[in-house]
């Protein structure tokens, strides 16, 4: 008699072999084409809401954007990017010096009392920069009549700008002004006066800047200036004219236009 033989099981691949006694293949091992197919799709969707903000960018944001992808590491370095407190903010040019007073106004109105103190702070822009003076009152809003201690209000504002302006590359420069009054000196020393009293104020100002977190660097100037630079010259005693004076001074590259 013939032997008889047990057919083998078919094996995976085998066109001979029943459909049904082929082996199926895990699930999971031909399942994850979707999910490419997601990815490609998030990341377009991506790219189309990058490109509808940077038309909508206004044109400092595009150089921004652009310099970065030209030059990550010397455009960073440029702005002082990186660690806090090392110049993350924007950098004074004549482009941006409207942008960087309202940051600094919005710094100043979350002080308590600058609804009090508004009238008193003045803008203007110079050919060094963004100048902040802080005008006193004949009560003596920011520093007392011949005083170089600032008053408790006067020294709240100048830590809410020292915030703001530490995340600034640019370099400041602080003035200190008084009136055309002599100054009658309390003290032993009879030499003291005005040119005395508007260097200090400035310096107090000065550390007062860096203790809430202005760069030791950042400070490259400070001038005491007496009477000299009055701003009203018609009303020389005018108590408006004893002022602390701040300079945002423009970048290296914003200085364009300057006379």
């Amino acid at each position: 008699m013939p032997r008889s033989t047990i057919p083998q099981e078919p094996t995976d691949g085998e066109p001979w072999a029943p459909a049904g006694a082929r082996r199926r293949h895990p699930a999971s091992r031909r399942g994850g084409a979707w999910k490419v197919a997601y990815a490609d799709f998030v990341t377009a969707l991506m790219a189309l809401f990058i490109v509808l903000w940077m038309m909508s960018a206004n044109s400092q944001v595009k150089q921004s954007v652009s310099g970065y992808f030209r030059d990550p590491r010397g455009y960073t370095r440029k702005l002082g990017a990186g660690p806090a407190h090392s110049g993350e903010g924007l950098r004074v040019q004549q482009s941006t010096i409207n942008d960087v007073r309202r940051q600094i106004e919005a710094a100043m109105e979350r002080t308590p009392d600058f609804e009090r103190l508004r009238q008193n702070v003045q803008f203007s822009v110079t050919g060094e920069g963004l100048r902040i003076d802080l005008l006193e009152t004949e009560q003596g809003l920011f520093f007392p009549s011949g005083s170089i201690q600032p008053t408790p209000a006067g020294e709240r504002l100048l830590a809410g700008v020292a915030a703001q302006m530490a995340q600034m590359p640019n370099l400041l420069v602080i003035e200190g002004h008084t009136d055309a009054r002599p100054f009658r000196d309390q003290g032993p020393d009879p030499a003291y006066g005005n040119w005395e009293l508007s260097a200090e104020r400035a310096n107090v100002a000065r550390r007062i800047l860096h203790a809430h977190g202005v760069r030791p660097e950042q400070i490259v100037e400070v001038r005491g200036f007496a009477d000299q630079h009055l701003l009203r010259p018609n009303a020389p005693d005018d108590p408006a004219n004893r002022r602390i004076s701040l300079v945002v001074k423009f970048g290296q590259d914003g200085g364009e236009g300057q006379p």
